[in-house]
């Protein structure tokens, strides 16, 4: 069995829109699909996939050790598409205990028999609960969008799963893990966070800790989705996020895919309907088949040499660029056949203009943030 955990820096990015439409682009592809909503306390999955809200859900099944966990499998209307959905039983991930959260791993993992592929939705964030799930799988998938806040909260996303995966190799009470509380309790300045900053000392009191852990982080190839595109140029903020993984986090990323703004998602939102399902051949709905299809042409658990990563960004770059012609090509057919008004053109560049204005608000925050660090002595 495949697990795929899809997971964001924050929220607003579009990660259950992927989570469910991947869901059934597999499913189509004869996957035998689960999707599973880890948003406790904010689950909403059902809602992209057009359900009503779940009379009962993982929240249930881990607050009550009456309820069989088969309880909280619904089947869709879509062959080969199973859904485990959340709900607000649980009222914060923090509650859930150690053992809640290993229960709840073994009955995902007890699918294995009936299932090709699970997907994990998970909440966005960097809790323990989201990192541990996110960590189940070597090729997890994180979306971000081209806004700076979502762009550095997937780095940042990122960097917090590493440092995860360092504290649960390394047993509490050994060299290295007591460097590694040190370093984190002494708090002067993120470099001192660095990977390659952390593990020449740590190759230096406890080989043993370096050589399991190395191993680990080679076993972890992260994939990136940018979402919620504008213009081709907005993919260039993978590549940012790249660069900063391999400088800062010896961490190899994977491009697995562009997906631009759509408008049809609110329709198909408010029809109840997986946009794959109801429009299928939109532009968003054609780069989730593409992206289902990278996956499928992957086998479980081979991660990509160097040369096949960055053909990924060279491809993401390239499908940037006709995804953006043809939605271009979309729009001009919309107006002429009489489908799309010039009062709906209008409206659209006016919501795109706020969307905008509002980049760059969020831009002129962040330079003023780091010109005040600087001036305070940090580098970043």
């Amino acid at each position: 069995m495949r697990i795929i955990p899809v997971a964001s820096g924050k929220g607003g990015v579009g990660k259950s829109l992927v989570s469910a439409n991947l869901g059934v682009a597999l499913a189509q592809a004869g996957q035998r699909v689960v999707l599973a909503d880890l948003d406790l306390g904010a689950s909403n999955l059902h809602l992209v996939l057009g359900h009503q809200s779940p009379k009962a859900g993982l929240g249930t099944f881990l607050n009550d050790t009456k309820i069989d966990f088969s309880e909280a499998l619904i089947e869709t209307d879509l062959p080969n598409l199973r859904f485990i959905p959340g709900d607000t039983e649980v009222p914060g991930m923090a509650n859930i205990k150690v053992s809640q959260r290993r229960s709840l791993v073994k009955q995902l993992l007890s699918l294995k028999g009936s299932t090709d592929i699970l997907i994990l939705d998970l909440g966005a964030g960097t809790h323990q609960f989201i990192l541990d799930f996110f960590l189940l799988s070597g090729q997890g998938i994180i979306v971000t969008s081209p806004a700076v806040t979502a762009v550095l909260n997937a780095y940042v996303f990122l960097k917090n799963a590493v440092f995860r995966l360092m504290y649960t190799v390394f047993v509490k009470g050994t060299p290295a893990f007591n460097y590694v509380e040190r370093v984190r309790k002494e708090g002067s300045g993120p470099r001192r966070l660095y990977i390659p900053k952390v593990l020449p000392e740590i190759k230096n009191i406890d080989p043993q800790a370096y050589e399991k852990f190395t191993l680990r982080l080679r076993q972890l190839h992260p994939r990136l989705i940018t979402n919620m595109m504008d213009n081709p140029k907005d993919a260039d903020v993978a590549i940012k996020i790249r660069r900063s993984c391999e400088e800062y986090l010896n961490l190899k990323l994977e491009h697995l895919g562009v997906i631009y703004r759509d408008s049809m998602q609110d329709t198909s939102l408010a029809a109840r309907l997986p946009i794959t399902l109801y429009k299928p051949q939109s532009i968003l709905s054609q780069a989730i088949y593409r992206i289902a299809d990278k996956i499928l042409e992957t086998p479980p658990d081979e991660f990509l040499d160097d040369k096949a990563l960055e053909v990924s960004f060279q491809e993401a770059g390239i499908e940037a660029a006709q995804d953006f012609e043809s939605k271009m090509e979309y729009v001009e057919d919309l107006l002429h056949s009489g489908a799309f008004s010039t009062g709906d053109l209008i409206e659209t560049i006016k919501t795109q203009q706020l969307e905008i204005n509002k980049l760059k608000k969020e831009n002129n925050f962040f330079k003023m943030k780091l010109s005040k660090a600087m001036q305070q002595g940090f580098k970043p």
